[in-house]
């Protein structure tokens, strides 16, 4: 535990090194298990639409959304996939002590890469796809379906058993290099870019918020769906629990970072030196929770792949679909960007 803030820092676990191999390997089985069956099928008017997980993907790319394929494509598949065979490839260098010039890079590079693998995410949002989609007709559960939730479940597992810490600390023998020093401009850099990534976000957020998320084409007649309509649609159909995990995941959790990260970059701009332990505790929920919106992304991104058919029932994404992931990916960077250490060093009194 760190004496200063009272943060975890290392962490011991029996057998750490075996149970991330033995979790990433069974998650990186289910994961192949998810990609070639039939995903979930989508019933109405005597019609039916099967998809897998890369046959989505195709679906968006034909209907000419190839950016929506991309960051789901990235997000639940290729980057969880190269997250556990970076646990893979470390957790057998661990257990061979084979500290490699190539196992550090793949570290840092695993460190990176944690932040952006969403498969959990994508899991929740099918979930609240298919409470969505069984109002509008039937909906069959694919094994790929199941076969996804085994993936996520020990890729939840994996990262669990993930020490960070403790794997720098066995890469470098021991003794972790020091950190380089905090100087004023580095600092005075830190914290424009941090204004600059929020002031972004904050600009995009009304357009994600007032234009249309996604479009619902019913018998030719056409109608648009913002967030909160979409909020509002859920709570007046009884679905309240659907309709609250939206409205904290794309409303409430959104404006809240940019509010936090703005009082955070302010305080310390200022420097002001009170509130340390608040200010950090802070820091650190919005560091974890910000990239949980991505949840309404991935609703439009299974509704729109799962419902095409013609001019009976079909599903487009609306321009504030890209509005939204740019606001999410803008503030989750700004977090980044944020040197924590100007809670604790007063930036002006730096060398």
């Amino acid at each position: 535990m760190c004496p200063r803030c009272h943060h975890t820092l290392l962490t011991f676990k029996r057998n750490a090194s075996e149970r991330l191999l033995a979790f990433s390997i069974s998650a990186f089985v289910f994961l192949a298990l998810s990609l070639p069956f039939n995903f979930l099928t989508f019933k109405s008017s005597g019609q039916k639409h099967s998809i897998d997980l890369p046959g989505g993907l195709s679906v968006l790319m034909e209907n000419d959304y190839l950016s929506l394929a991309i960051i789901t494509g990235l997000a639940t598949l290729i980057l969880p996939g190269m997250v556990l065979l970076g646990f893979i490839t470390l957790g057998l260098a661990h257990l061979n002590n084979a500290r490699t010039p190539f196992i550090k890079r793949m570290f840092y590079w695993v460190r990176a890469l944690l932040p952006w693998s969403m498969a959990e995410i994508f899991l929740v949002g099918t979930l609240v796809s298919l409470i969505k989609v069984t109002e509008l007709a039937d909906v069959a559960i694919g094994m790929s379906f199941y076969a996804f939730i085994g993936f996520t479940a020990f890729m939840a597992l994996s990262m669990s058993n993930f020490d960070s810490t403790g794997f720098a600390l066995w890469l470098h023998e021991g003794e972790l290099p020091p950190p380089k020093p905090l100087e004023e401009k580095q600092a005075s850099s830190s914290i424009q870019r941090t204004w600059a990534l929020l002031l972004t976000a904050t600009i995009l957020y009304i357009p994600a918020n007032v234009l249309p998320i996604m479009r619902t084409e019913f018998f030719g007649q056409e109608t648009p769906n913002t967030i909160i309509g979409g909020v509002i649609t859920l709570w007046e159909g009884g679905s309240y629990p659907i309709a609250i995990i939206i409205l904290v995941a794309s409303v409430v959790v959104p404006v809240a970072k940019i509010i936090i990260l703005c009082w955070l970059n302010l305080s310390v701009q200022l420097g002001r030196t009170g509130s340390t332990q608040l200010r950090i505790r802070y820091y650190r929920i919005t560091e974890a929770i910000g990239r949980w919106s991505m949840i309404d992304v991935f609703v439009v991104a299974v509704l729109v792949a799962l419902i095409q058919m013609g001019n009976t029932l079909s599903i487009f994404p609306g321009p504030a679909a890209l509005a939204f992931c740019a606001v999410v990916f803008t503030t989750m960077i700004a977090a980044m960007t944020f040197d924590s250490r100007l809670i604790w060093q007063h930036w002006k009194q730096l060398p």
